[in-house]
């Protein structure tokens, strides 16, 4: 029983991480229905980022993040209107292949920056840290990633729902057309989701460097993370991008349980499983084409 408990934490905590990989992924896919093959580099980059400005600055991670979320914004911001949106269309094939190129070359520029050795963010002795309940004990970063995932979430939806540029998010993605004719810039609009989208790659990229070791080479493998996390949860749910990174963590966590190897295939399998089952997702949101 106590063996079953600690696979359910385990996989909660590292599931919470899997979604804040996955927010800004759906968050840009919702808006645009682009998908950004980038989107693991960019957290990546991210993570150098609060790295160097940490180490030229010395200042902690946690203030050096808020200096850099601000920096990914904008770059998030110029990427999407001055190059992005020149290949978005009804054809999904150009914004891949951009997008594509633009993951080997962030790549190659890392390792031809920072060379293949990996890093970590310095949080000083928080990563060993945890607090007792009853017979267990969680760890103090996989709680404040856990708390960071719900926070991104509440806010991201309040975001959507409660305010103005919510609002135009919405137009746009049921009706790119209609919401121009109304006034609606959505050039502008896209900039500004992508922005928001680098800024929680920023959030991602933060808790990463806190927990593991990261080098140029792993953002493909968080960006299959964070698109199995949104699959599962159902496309437009960022609700359900929560769920789906936890139900991908707990895939994994008991798949290493019966072998250390089956971490990763566990998650995968899962993910087949829920294409096979619920091809639209936990809680599917987006409205048919029709």
């Amino acid at each position: 029983m106590i063996g079953l408990v600690n696979i359910v934490i385990d996989g909660i905590m590292i599931g919470a991480l899997y979604a804040i990989f996955a927010a800004g992924l759906s968050l840009i896919f919702g808006v645009m229905r682009l998908v950004n093959l980038a989107h693991g580099d960019l957290i990546v980059v991210a993570a150098y980022l609060i790295l160097i400005v940490a180490q030229r600055l010395g200042l902690s991670i946690f203030v050096a993040f808020v200096v850099v979320a601000p920096m990914m914004f904008v770059i998030g911001y110029v990427l999407q209107t001055v190059l992005l949106n020149r290949v978005l269309g009804d054809d999904i094939l150009p914004p891949l292949l951009v997008t594509f190129g633009l993951s080997i070359i962030l790549q190659n520029g890392a390792l031809a920056l920072f060379s293949a050795d990996s890093r970590r963010l310095p949080v000083f002795g928080l990563e060993n840290a945890s607090l007792p309940l009853g017979p267990f004990a969680v760890g103090v970063l996989p709680l404040m990633t856990l708390g960071a995932a719900v926070l991104v979430i509440f806010l991201l939806n309040r975001l959507l729902y409660a305010t103005a540029i919510g609002r135009a998010f919405r137009a746009v993605s049921d009706d790119s057309t209609t919401a121009q004719l109304m006034g609606v810039s959505n050039g502008r609009i896209f900039g500004v989701a992508m922005g928001l989208a680098l800024a929680l790659c920023t959030v991602a990229a933060l808790f990463l460097g806190a927990r593991a070791n990261f080098d140029p080479t792993i953002g493909p493998g968080r960006l299959i993370l964070a698109y199995e996390a949104v699959i599962i949860g159902g496309l437009g749910s960022l609700w359900g991008t929560l769920a789906g990174g936890i139900v991908l963590g707990l895939a994994q966590v008991a798949g290493a349980s019966i072998n250390p190897e089956w971490q990763l295939l566990a998650g995968h399998l899962a993910f087949l499983a829920m294409l096979v089952v619920r091809p639209r997702g936990l809680f599917p949101q987006l409205r048919d084409a029709s």
